[in-house]
């Protein structure tokens, strides 16, 4: 699942980049095994620092929230999101863009075994779940425009279908990442979301 990172200019990081890079990947990693040991609401960003061998004040260079630690970077998630969808060629329709976006998010993550453990603790964790749904709607948002040109909206206001095809995909990446969650991460999660959604447009 590991994507090589490189600059928007698409070459290859610097040396200052790549430390950067591995020093926020063990941070990301001491987080999530602290949330998996402990519990997210029971881990402290003081634990967590200390078990990553930098200062709290380090660490939050890296990372702007606790819960930051767990999902990465939810600009860059998101970017790469909007970045995907509108790079789809124009015969590409709706469904099919919004999976590529989706697909492409997913693979962001380092391993499958890290996904595994975010999506786990993020469907069994109160706090966490209801900023998931925050972030959600905000991406929606963002996806809006994209969708609606796809769909030939033009009257000038908010497309409803556009709106409820959004919501539709993410509601089935939802459904896809709890019943691979619940299967203890067997089988690909993006077939469980084709499945998803092909039970909802049937």
């Amino acid at each position: 699942m590991k994507q090589v990172a490189k600059k928007a200019t698409g070459e290859p990081t610097t040396l200052w980049d790549r430390t950067r890079q591995l020093a926020s990947q063990e941070i990301l990693e001491t987080a999530l095994r602290l949330f998996t040991e402990q519990g997210y609401d029971e881990t402290t960003i003081a634990q967590i620092a200390q078990e990553a061998g930098v200062s709290q004040r380090t660490l939050f260079r890296y990372f702007g929230t606790k819960e930051d630690l767990l999902g990465g970077d939810q600009g860059r998630f998101g970017q790469v999101l909007t970045d995907t969808i509108s790079e789809q060629p124009p015969e590409a329709d709706v469904w099919e863009t919004l999976r590529a976006g989706i697909a492409a998010v997913l693979a962001l993550h380092d391993s499958r075994e890290q996904a595994l453990e975010r999506f786990r603790l993020l469907h069994n964790t109160a706090s966490l779940r209801a900023g998931w749904l925050e972030k959600r709607l905000r991406f929606q948002e963002d996806l809006l425009p994209f969708i609606e040109a796809r769909m030939g909206s033009g009257s000038g206001r908010t497309d409803p279908r556009a709106r409820a095809v959004i919501a539709t995909a993410f509601a089935c990446l939802d459904a896809a990442s709890m019943t691979w969650v619940g299967n203890g991460g067997k089988g690909d999660i993006m077939d469980l979301y084709d499945e998803c959604l092909t039970a909802v447009r049937s």
